[in-house]
């Protein structure tokens, strides 16, 4: 006997994941936890006994519900499935895999939708802030096909505009989490920020390399992601997320001068295998970094616009991540002198699958 339950597998940006109503999953988290492995088929490398992808960007989970906040219409709660370990992880939002929810709402009957298109307000349950997508909706139907074009995924989709509203801390508690703009670390300068996503910025010349090689080659230097591992470590407990060593942040984000008409070039560590692009929320904080005078992330772009509204080119290892992000000054040094006003950004997502995952009976078995 095996456990059927529903869902839908879906494309979320440039991440893959099955996406669940809370309601069909169980209440306690352990069982639920046990489940998603099962589901997935980790703990193994190759996922080869569930839906896993056998990769970080393909083992993720949203589990979705109404929620009961005002203003609010859904409640999205972003679950790392680790592919090689039995681990469940909520200790970060994925906002490639958000970029599906608002599409998920109103195919599950969670928000109505809208003739033209339908904007869903969504609270990532991670760290409590609130995204807005705006889905195509031409005739009330969610539409996939489109001509919208994202780096790191093939073809073309509709457009979902995501906005990010007061994220700044969202997980540390402060833009700056330290207080710093620039902190060493294991003699190293970075700049700590949480802009969405904890993350720590980091010149790749420091470590020898340029910043332009590929996620593999930086995978396979023992020396440096050891390195990077001892560098994450400390930074995390500096940012008040405590010890990370079990979990997915903060992101270490390798950057250098633009190559290809950028603001910047990034090679992330999300955070033991290198991203083939770079996170939603990731790319959000590193572009805030760019406008934040003094940070290392604005040092090697040589970016000099501190405030006002600006559309960023983040390079990663295939393509460009476009943020718009406005900042105004602010005299607090716990934030660098700059509040964040507004972050968007555009992705796609597309429903690849809609039925039932089966898990052993011995995952879950429900009461009848």
């Amino acid at each position: 006997m095996q456990t059927a339950i529903p869902c839908s597998l879906m494309r979320g940006g440039t991440s893959k994941g099955l996406y669940f109503l809370a309601a069909d999953l169980p209440a306690d988290t352990a069982t639920r936890d046990r489940v998603l492995l099962a589901a997935m088929g980790s703990p193994d490398e190759r996922q080869i006994d569930g839906v896993g992808g056998a990769h970080p960007l393909t083992s993720k989970v949203a589990v979705v519900s109404k929620s009961q906040q005002p203003n609010v219409d859904v409640d999205y709660l972003f679950l790392q499935v680790v592919v090689d370990r039995a681990e469940v992880s909520d200790s970060q939002n994925c906002g490639n895999i958000l970029a599906g929810v608002g599409h998920f709402a109103i195919e599950r009957g969670l928000v109505e939708a809208h003739d033209g298109f339908t904007d869903v307000r969504i609270r990532m349950v991670n760290t409590e802030g609130i995204a807005v997508a705006r889905v195509p909706t031409p005739g009330r139907l969610v539409e996939y096909e489109g001509d919208a074009r994202i780096d790191g995924v093939p073809g073309t989709a509709a457009p979902v505009m995501l906005e990010f509203l007061d994220i700044a801390g969202s997980s540390c508690g402060a833009l700056l989490p330290t207080g710093n703009v620039i902190d060493s670390v294991d003699g190293i300068e970075v700049t700590c920020i949480d802009n969405g996503m904890p993350v720590v910025i980091l010149r790749a010349a420091d470590f020898g390399k340029t910043g332009y090689e590929a996620p593999a080659e930086l995978e396979a230097d023992a020396e440096l992601t050891s390195r990077i591992e001892k560098i994450r470590l400390e930074a995390g407990r500096r940012m008040n997320l405590g010890d990370v060593t079990k979990k997915t942040v903060p992101k270490m984000s390798l950057v250098a001068p633009a190559q290809k008409g950028g603001v910047i070039s990034t090679r992330t560590f999300i955070p033991h295998r290198v991203h083939d692009a770079i996170g939603v929320l990731g790319s959000v904080s590193v572009a805030t970094a760019c406008m934040l005078p003094g940070s290392v992330a604005q040092q090697v772009a040589g970016f000099t616009a501190a405030v006002g509204s600006r559309v960023l080119e983040v390079e990663h290892p295939t393509g460009f991540f476009s943020v718009e992000i406005e900042v105004a000054p602010q005299a607090d040094d716990a934030s660098g002198g700059i509040v964040v006003r507004r972050a968007a950004l555009l992705r796609t997502a597309r429903l690849l699958m809609h039925g039932e995952v089966l898990v052993p009976a011995a995952a879950w078995k429900p009461a009848a």
